[in-house]
């Protein structure tokens, strides 16, 4: 099956310049490219993952640095860190990579019946430990370059503070953030293949993704970043003075806690990804009756 497909309108009319897709082209185009990521070789989609893991790590350490020690408010400050660490998945896109959560999309192939189930959970197990070791990748990377010294150590407080806010929220309410964050994030991924320019696809991926950034949801993959880059960091005498994390705070931050967190984030994540963006959207617009398919 080919990465891509021949829709209809794919080829803009001279007159109309790069409209975007449809969103029944869009569909078509998500449906079609499910089938290319779950057919792929193991090897190739495990690279890619791992490439997709530290492109994400990369927005995560751009939007901690953006965040710290900013003075203009808690929302712009997180509206800001959101738009930084769209960074992450522009390259996922624009530069090609496997992310977890875009792949929560494949669904919609399987509804279709073009993917077996066991070859999604088959690109979902290999993208997700991919993605894993790209992430903590940047954890290692970041740490030797004491990248957390900036601000005279201000990055690191604030990524020692994200980490512990993160683990001290309750399973249910990372679930339902992680539901919220990756409706967000699929959004942005149809949004983006419905462009047709490099300008387009940044541009539809900066909104979906500052939002849930700006609203405190929880991705499972940056998590992968924030929740070790927390870790090694809480035994940082010069980052724990530096931060406003009381000892008592911290508690909640060790591997127990990320188990957590990645747990919840995770099947909030698949809820959000494929179930209230991959299968409405197939109902919409793949379902045999919305086709025509039946009389």
């Amino acid at each position: 099956m080919p990465h891509d497909v021949a829709v209809k309108g794919s080829t803009p009319d001279p007159m109309a310049g790069h409209d975007a897709f449809t969103p029944g082209e869009i569909a078509t185009l998500v449906e079609t490219r499910g089938v290319a990521r779950a057919e792929a070789p193991a090897i190739t989609t495990f690279v890619l993952a791992v490439v997709a893991g530290a492109f994400i790590a990369l927005g995560a350490v751009l939007s901690t640095t953006v965040a710290s020690g900013s003075t203009l408010g808690l929302g712009p400050t997180r509206w800001l860190a959101g738009i930084a660490f769209s960074l992450g998945l522009v390259l996922v896109i624009v530069a090609g990579a496997e992310l977890f959560t875009g792949n929560n999309l494949i669904v919609m192939s399987v509804v279709a019946g073009h993917v077996k189930i066991g070859r999604l959970l088959r690109n979902w197990a290999i993208v997700y430990v991919g993605n894993a070791i790209g992430a903590v990748s940047v954890v290692v990377i970041v740490t030797l370059a004491e990248w957390w010294r900036l601000g005279e150590a201000t990055v690191g407080a604030t990524a020692l503070s994200t980490a512990a806010g993160k683990t001290q929220l309750s399973f249910g309410a990372v679930l339902a953030r992680g539901v919220l964050a990756n409706a967000l994030v699929c959004l942005a991924v149809w949004l983006a293949t419905g462009g047709r320019t490099v300008l387009d696809k940044v541009v539809a991926v900066v909104f979906p993704i500052s939002a849930f950034v700006a609203a405190g949801f929880e991705h499972s993959i940056a998590n992968m970043f924030f929740i070790p880059m927390g870790l090694v960091l809480r035994e940082n005498e010069t980052v724990v003075e530096a931060s406003d994390v009381h000892a008592t705070d911290l508690a909640a931050l060790d591997p127990a806690g990320m188990v957590t967190n990645l747990a919840a984030s995770t099947i909030g994540n698949v809820i959000g990804g494929s179930l209230l963006v991959g299968l409405v959207y197939w109902f919409v617009y793949l379902r045999p009756a919305a086709r025509g398919d039946e009389s």
